[in-house]
């Protein structure tokens, strides 16, 4: 797989410098956590949801989390078990059919030793398990578990654990419970491949909902979590993990209404790029300046409820041509004694050993996103990437 392979070889080699890598689901967990992208949920209780599944990879998507958790009443997830079952059994028999990388969110610690045994063979297509409510004390349960059932499957699996409990959003207990969290984290390091931010029970602890025209960089009490699970967990100095960005929760504009506007070539100029703009404004404000502001405060990927979010996730992470030559400048083997340099692009200053970690970043995601082509903007890259 990989991000804009739903996109005609033609269109790629306009749109990119340099293209998104290839990988699977056996790649390193330094490259995947990086290509998580939009990671699209999915309620487990969908009865077609091979199909779904089958159909959002030939879209776009490239990661997929099978929800047991909050998406379904607490009366249906034995039903959302045993349709796991039967829909993993259904996709292990398409041959040939190019999957997304699949997460199982369970509820609790015993259902993930205990769902890898049913799914048998199938458990090759399942890449981990997503640990909602994670702290010190009820996420090693969920970890142990997994060791265990990665031991009995002989298959790798990796945990995504969500950072969404009261005690991380109260002020009196939130150094506490991220040092709880590191520490827990840490001990697994080898099988956690991302840390999730569950911003939607953050609010819920304080009544708040944020409205489609604000994100979650508006509420301050959001905001300030988000500051310290970065500044704990998120460090650029090898103790840091990939952290994601919290979830949209709005998707008012169906995605057929992108279509007609989107239609002709992402190249012309004038008045289709200038209704194109018209509508993502209208649309998406609310989530572009999200995604932008998870960039700037140290995420990458984001949880995705609606397929019509993805698009904008990716593009929005595709490293623009400008970027690409700041962070290949820095990286230079003769720019390791440090300095200051005047980027190519004359517009600003490059400091080599401060700007160093930004440019390794930087270049990870240029390799599992691609690098655009000086001349192709944001909103040639979401028209080439909405599915048509």
């Amino acid at each position: 797989m990989r991000h804009f392979g739903h996109v005609a070889p033609e269109v790629r080699r306009r749109l990119f410098h340099q293209e998104p890598c290839a990988f699977t689901a056996d790649s390193p967990a330094r490259l995947l956590a990086a290509a998580l992208g939009a990671t699209l949920y999915s309620p487990a209780t969908r009865p077609r949801l091979a199909d779904d599944i089958v159909k959002q990879a030939a879209g776009g998507v490239v990661s997929m989390v099978l929800c047991l958790e909050d998406s379904i009443g607490d009366e249906d997830v034995a039903e959302g078990e045993e349709n796991l079952v039967r829909q993993f059994a259904d996709l292990d028999t398409r041959t040939g059919t190019e999957l997304p990388l699949l997460f199982i969110r369970v509820r609790a610690p015993a259902q993930i030793p205990d769902l890898v045994a049913r799914l048998g063979p199938a458990v090759r297509l399942l890449s981990g398990f997503v640990m909602p409510k994670f702290t010190e004390e009820r996420g090693i349960p969920f970890l142990e578990a997994l060791a265990t059932a990665e031991a009995a499957c002989g298959h790798r699996l990796f945990a995504m654990p969500v950072l969404e409990s009261p005690e991380l959003l109260y002020r009196e207990s939130r150094v506490e419970t991220l040092e709880g969290i590191f520490r827990a984290v840490d001990k697994y390091r080898d099988r956690v491949l991302a840390l999730r931010l569950g911003v939607t029970d953050f609010c819920s602890s304080y009544g708040l909902r944020r409205a489609p025209d604000m994100t979650a960089y508006d509420v301050q009490i959001v905001a300030s979590v988000i500051s310290d699970v970065v500044n704990m967990l998120g460090r650029a100095d090898g103790t840091g993990f990939t952290v994601t960005g919290p979830v949209w929760e709005y998707f008012r504009v169906p995605e057929r209404l992108f279509k007609p506007m989107l239609r002709t070539s992402p190249f012309l100029e004038g008045q289709a790029v200038e209704l194109r703009e018209k509508l993502i404004e209208h649309a998406m404000d609310g989530l572009l300046r999200e995604i932008s502001l998870d960039h700037a405060n140290g995420l990458l990927g984001k949880t995705c409820i609606h397929p019509s979010h993805v698009p904008a996730v990716h593009a929005l992470s595709v490293v623009s041509h400008e970027e690409y030559s700041d962070a290949a400048d820095i990286l230079r083997p003769e720019r390791g004694g440090g300095g200051v340099l005047r980027s190519q692009y004359t517009n600003k200053m490059n400091e080599v050993k401060p700007h160093r970690a930004w440019a390794e970043r930087t270049m990870l995601r240029a390799e599992v996103f691609g690098v655009a082509h000086e001349d192709v903007s944001f909103v040639d890259l979401l028209a080439a990437g909405i599915p048509r």
